[in-house]
């Protein structure tokens, strides 16, 4: 694994530069629904500024147990294990959403945190779950593993910025929290008959075309002016508290 590493000047020529560009669309096409999931959890939290902190601690974490799952790759494969409790974290997920009643109004029906240390985690393991599926996809296209670790840097950096597109869009659309969900569960159940029986899983042009449609239907109905007046007053009350903090450690001194 070392070697491979080390071997990076040699290796490198236009067809390596091509493949690298297959990895990163691969990354950008297979995240759309991991972005939609971390936007939907991060929603837990009540304030905008904890939201994007919660993203951008929790995708660092995510980045380096992704790196980790990428070099022990070989490794874990071995173990069905690893895929089963994924499958299982992933549909507690959307059982626990599909499941629970929002609140006073509030159409987040998500694990709702009282803290951002609470949240970081979530968003970790759930990249973690998600990653078990599309890693096995990018060694599948090459077997150079700083070629993977390259794509998979891009890729997380580019989920960063749709995470945070997708926490806009979520005001927006009705469905589109419930169509996250839906593909956090085709994820979920991938996992799951990869593990009963590998002959189950369905080609990967099925689950990306599903999740094309799954994505249409959630952005199919925008949110009446008062669902998006109440995240635009959350919204005012935390810039308002944000631009408070300096005088108030003022007056404590």
């Amino acid at each position: 694994m070392l070697d491979q590493l080390s071997d990076f000047p040699a290796t490198f020529n236009v067809q390596t530069l091509l493949l690298l560009l297959v990895l990163v669309a691969l990354e950008a096409v297979l995240s759309a629904d991991n972005a939609i999931a971390l936007a939907a959890i991060a929603q837990g939290l009540e304030k905008p500024e904890l939201e994007r902190r919660a993203l951008n601690i929790g995708l660092v974490f995510a980045y380096i147990l992704r790196m980790s799952l990428i070099l022990t790759a070989s490794w874990v494969s071995k173990y069905w294990q690893f895929e089963l409790a994924g499958a299982i974290y992933l549909l507690w997920l959307v059982f626990q959403y599909f499941s629970s009643d929002s609140d006073d109004g509030d159409e987040h029906h998500g694990p709702r945190f009282t803290s951002l240390w609470q949240a970081i985690p979530v968003l970790a393991l759930t990249d973690l779950a998600f990653s078990l599926d599309s890693v096995t996809t990018a060694i599948a296209v090459s077997q150079e593993t700083w070629l993977i670790l390259i794509g998979a840097t891009i890729g997380i950096i580019a989920l960063r910025f749709m995470a945070g597109l997708f926490i806009r869009w979520l005001d927006e659309f009705t469905h589109l929290e419930d169509a996250g969900y839906i593909t956090v569960a085709l994820v979920g159940l991938r996992l799951l008959m990869r593990v009963i029986n590998d002959s189950l899983v369905p080609p990967e042009w099925v689950m990306v075309t599903a999740v094309a449609l799954i994505f249409v239907w959630g952005f199919s109905k925008r949110n009446p002016v008062e669902v998006k007046e109440v995240r635009a007053e959350k919204l005012a009350a935390s810039e308002k508290e944000k631009m408070a903090e300096p005088e108030e450690k003022k007056l404590e001194v």
